[in-house]
């Protein structure tokens, strides 16, 4: 395994996750970063969720 001092050492890339601002941000300094559009299922509502968990059972 690689000691922390050697990881810092190394070209950076990124998956950017949500927040597309954040994946421009990198962009914008030359950063390497691809960025994933996901959400949480059924916006985050719980009560959604629990039907959508009805329906799948």
């Amino acid at each position: 395994m690689s000691s922390p001092n050697e990881l810092f050492n190394q070209p950076l890339a990124v998956i950017n996750i949500g927040l597309k601002i954040f994946a421009e941000a990198l962009q914008e300094q030359a950063v390497p970063c691809v960025h994933v559009d996901w959400r949480p299922p059924a916006g985050g509502d719980s009560n959604l969720l629990a039907i959508l968990a009805k329906l799948n059972s």
